[in-house]
């Protein structure tokens, strides 16, 4: 494994092309060594720096689906090696990748080898199977919902909105006094938006359910039993405190997820690492928001500018 000052290093001496000469390098030698169709899947959304890109850009979204489909092109095997290093996004983007990849993999092997958070997590639970690290961490999948406000967007978990709904209606039956302080609370809320928080986690739940019980599950007697459990269990914001709270190796094994310990093959670690590196620091010497690519090097790469930070 080449370690990450020595990455940079090289990256830096090459100048310009050297993120995509390198990154593709690295790519190059894990596809060979596992001889499994290999596609990159990362943002740059902890590359710090002291640069700040807008969220969205860096979250899963609709979009991605064109990077999926340019690096899958050309792609002959049955059996995927899918790198993710996400913060997460879109739950319904989420769905359409997996509905994509499993359409052309038998078999699908999600590597973490940082961080793959909520949204990404499901992507994750979609696959026969995980690699993690001592490092890695994956999150909980308890939907977020944004809405407009008068101070501006709010962002705020699924569940939150509908606890504080149970507490106003729990606080003025006792007090009906109570209820005009409420319904002023309560104002910014858009209609309808506690039915909305209501169906999306129930939607986590029951696509993580389904995913596991098809595939990483498949053909287990207790499969869907089991695939419940881990779904809810993955879903209850309750359970976690944060959304953010990460979920690692040790913790996800214990919960009923097959996890496959990257330190158990050394050659593997070693290259997973070298290519996440390179990720690492193609994000910092670029404006590259989201890779996307496969081990031929072909993908999709969207490129913001940064906004400096203070």
């Amino acid at each position: 494994m080449s370690n990450l000052s020595e990455i940079e290093k090289e990256i830096l001496q090459l100048k310009s092309i050297a993120q995509n000469k390198v990154r593709h390098k690295y790519l190059k030698a894990l596809h060979e060594y596992t001889q499994r169709d290999t596609i990159l899947y990362a943002s740059a959304y902890a590359a710090g720096v002291g640069r700040s890109m807008p969220p969205l850009v860096l979250s899963i979204m609709t979009d991605d689906i064109q990077g999926f489909m340019a690096s899958i092109y050309g792609l002959k095997g049955d059996k995927l090696d899918l790198i993710l290093h996400s913060p997460g996004g879109s739950l319904e983007a989420a769905e359409q990748i997996v509905n994509y990849l499993r359409a052309k993999y038998k078999h699908i092997r999600a590597i973490i080898p940082q961080n793959a958070m909520s949204a990404a997590t499901m992507i994750a639970c979609a696959c026969d199977e995980i690699f993690m690290g001592k490092q890695s961490a994956i999150g909980p999948i308890d939907p977020q919902v944004t809405f407009l406000t008068q101070h501006g967007p709010y962002t705020s978990p699924a569940q939150a909105l509908l606890d504080e709904f149970d507490r106003a209606k729990a606080e003025v039956t006792f007090n009906p006094a109570l209820a005009p302080l409420w319904v002023s609370k309560m104002r910014d809320y858009p209609p309808g938006i506690f039915n909305v928080c209501s169906r999306t986690l129930a939607l986590a739940v029951e696509k993580v359910s389904g995913w596991l019980t098809s595939y990483m599950f498949a053909g287990e007697a207790d499969g869907e039993t089991r695939a419940r459990a881990v779904a809810t269990w993955l879903g209850t914001a309750n359970i976690h405190k944060t959304h953010d709270r990460p979920i690692n190796l040790e913790e996800a094994i214990a919960h009923g997820l097959k996890v496959e310990p990257l330190e158990n093959d050394q050659t593997l670690q070693d290259r997973v690492l070298s290519v996440f590196h390179a990720v690492v620091v193609t994000f910092k010497v670029s404006p590259l928001a989201k890779i996307i690519e496969n081990h031929d090097g072909r993908g999709c790469y969207l490129q913001v500018e940064p906004r400096n930070l203070g």
